[in-house]
Parts: structure tokens; C-alpha cells; sequence
């Protein structure tokens, strides 16, 4: 069974996205911030990781950097989610390294075959 890490500061978005990837057989890990999932990419590498971009302590673009920058995690694929929809921040966050990019409010199901979808790579 997969892992994936959902990285997201927002409590009731970060609940309302493990429902969804649970919903669908998935296992899920949680952070809260950037630093926080750094610490928990080096403890039990996920096989993805659904990342915010908007964050305290370090945004969601420094996490997909360091991620991609690391041969231990860069095939790890990230989804970036975020309330940044404008074209200009998905072509950002697709420069840092994300495989895919969703943004909020998203459809479940386009977040969930997304994610399926990048497991299956």
C-alpha cells in the first residue's frame, strides 16, 4: 500500500484531503509545515507527497526544491495544492520540480486521480 504525505497547515484542509486518500486505500502521513515534513521525508520516505504552498516556516516551493535537490527524494512526486490558481503560480511550482499541480478548491476526484495516477508513474 502507498504512503503519501499530506503537507498543509490548514487543519480542516489537511483532514478533508486524508479522507479522500484514505477513501481510496491509501495510506496517509501529515505535516503541518515545511520543516516539519523535511524531518518526516528523512524518517519514512512516502512514495508522494500532496504539498501546500502557503506555509509558515518555509513554503511549499523551498519544500519541492530541497526534495528534488536531494538523489535520496527526487523521484519522490509532488503534487503542489494550493489557493495560488493563477497560470503564472502553476508554471512556478512546476519549475521547482512538482509533478503536478491542483488548485484549490479542486474537485476529489481530480485530486485523487491525480495522485493515483503519479503512484502508478
Amino acid at each position: 500500500m502507498s504512503t503519501v504525505l499530506i503537507v498543509e497547515d490548514n487543519r480542516s484542509q489537511r483532514e478533508m484531503i486524508k479522507g479522500l486518500l484514505e477513501g481510496s486505500g491509501l495510506t496517509v502521513a501529515e505535516a503541518s509545515d515545511g520543516v516539519e515534513a523535511l524531518e518526516q521525508v528523512q524518517g519514512h520516505r512516502p512514495d508522494l507527497v500532496v504539498l501546500d504552498i502557503v506555509m509558515p516556516r518555509m513554503n511549499g516551493y523551498e519544500v519541492c526544491r530541497r526534495l528534488k535537490a536531494d538523489p535520496d527524494t527526487q523521484g519522490v512526486p509532488v503534487v503542489m495544492c494550493s489557493s495560488k490558481g493563477e497560470e503564472f503560480d502553476r508554471y512556478w511550482g512546476m519549475r521547482q520540480g512538482a509533478d503536478a499541480y491542483i488548485a484549490k478548491p479542486f474537485q476529489p476526484t481530480e485530486l485523487v486521480g491525480t495522485v493515483k495516477q503519479l503512484l502508478r508513474g
